[in-house]
Formats: structure tokens, sequence, C-alpha cells
């Protein structure tokens, strides 16, 4: 702890490149899982060929897979983001595409006699719904990308990974590897408590009642439309 203490700047230099990569990898992940998960969901026989290869890649090593990269983005890392946004797209497009495939039909149809538009269907029925739910992948993705952004720096992405490498090179330096280590878990535990606090206010008031009480279901249309 005394290293964190004593190199202030250097440490906040360090963890903002670590958000910097994890944040980064995030919104292109994102991006890319959000109409690929909707594609999956309105034509289910893409579910097996799409979450077969995502499930290939999630196999790969995270530190192989930056290795693979490396030849095509260079040693930096824009590698290591690559890499992250590989590595969680199987998080996010299977909870976002079980999520929308769990809402039962009746819920649409129940929509639709309201007289709401496709695009109110979506925005004020189906997300509300699958929200929650895709946070949860978020919350689990960005673990997991911190992680990653860690051993990036093994290969000059920078972030809090260098404080780790360069106490395990240069010998006695075990304040340095606390200190990485510490900082690492103190920043996946804080993004851990951000987005489960979203995870809480975003889920409808009536299915957040009947989580105390059974488990929740996206199924019952008049409790969920008249919130």
């Amino acid at each position: 702890m005394d290293y964190l203490w004593n190199n202030p700047g250097l440490v906040w230099g360090y963890l903002l490149q670590h958000l910097q990569m994890t944040g980064t990898a995030l919104a292109i992940a994102i991006a890319i899982a959000v109409p690929l998960s909707v594609l999956i969901a309105r034509s289910r026989w893409l579910t097996v060929p799409v979450m077969g290869t995502l499930g290939i890649i999630y196999t790969i090593p995270s530190l192989a897979l930056i290795i693979l990269l490396v030849p095509l983005l260079g040693l930096n890392a824009q590698s290591v983001i690559a890499a992250m946004v590989l590595y969680i797209q199987v998080i996010l497009v299977r909870n976002l595409s079980v999520a929308l495939q769990s809402i039962d039909p009746a819920l649409i149809e129940a929509a639709k006699g309201m007289g709401m538009d496709v695009g109110q269907r979506w925005w004020r029925v189906q997300v509300p719904l699958v929200l929650p739910i895709f946070l949860a992948g978020v919350r689990l993705s960005a673990i997991v990308a911190i992680a990653i952004a860690t051993i990036g720096a093994k290969f000059g992405a920078g972030g809090l990974g260098v404080l780790l490498f360069e106490g395990i090179a240069q010998a006695g330096r075990y304040d340095k590897i606390w200190a990485g280590a510490i900082a690492v878990s103190l920043l996946a535990l804080a993004i851990n408590l951000v987005i489960l606090v979203l995870e809480h206010i975003t889920t409808p008031p009536p299915l957040r009642k009947r989580q105390h009480s059974r488990p929740a279901k996206i199924s019952e249309p008049s409790s969920i439309l008249e919130s």
C-alpha cells in the first residue's frame, strides 16, 4: 500500500490508461453485440453458427489471442483492445440474445393491441425488460476486460499491469506487485458495484418486487405495460 500512497500521480496515470482501454473495448463490443443479438433473436437459425464461432474464440487463452493479433495490429494497445472486444463478445451476445428470446410473445401482442408501433415496442417494452439482463453481461464483460487489460501491459499497452510486470522483473520489488494487484482488484470491485447498482435501477418495478418472492419472469403483459 505504501507504493500507492507514495506514487499517486504514477498510479493515477496507469489507472486512466486501464480505464481507457477497458471503456474503449466495451463500447466497441457493445456496438457489435447489440445488432448481432437482435439478428440472432429474429433469425434463430443463426444462434448455433454465431455462438459456436464466438465460443471458439472464447476458448483461446487471452494471452494467445493478443499474440495472434500482434502481427496484424502491432505491439500496442490496439492489439489488446481488439482481443478484449473479441473475447467478451460471447458474453454480451449470449446475454442479450437469450434475454430477447425470453420475452413472451403475448407481451409483444399486448403492446401491439395498445397501439404501439415497432419503435415504441422496442424502447418502451423490450429495452426495459432486457436491459438489466444485458447489464449483467456488461458487468461480467467489464471484469474480464479489466483482467485482459492487465495482461496487455506486457505488450506495451500501459495500464495498471505495468506495476505488476515491473515488480516481477525487478528483484525484491514486492511493493510494486502488491500495488498493481491491489489497484486492479479495487478497480474491478468498483466497476462491478457501479454496474450492479445500474442493474437494480433499470429493473422494472414489477420485476424488482418479484425478485424478492420468486424468480422473475418477463411474461406478464399487464403489470409490465402498466409500469
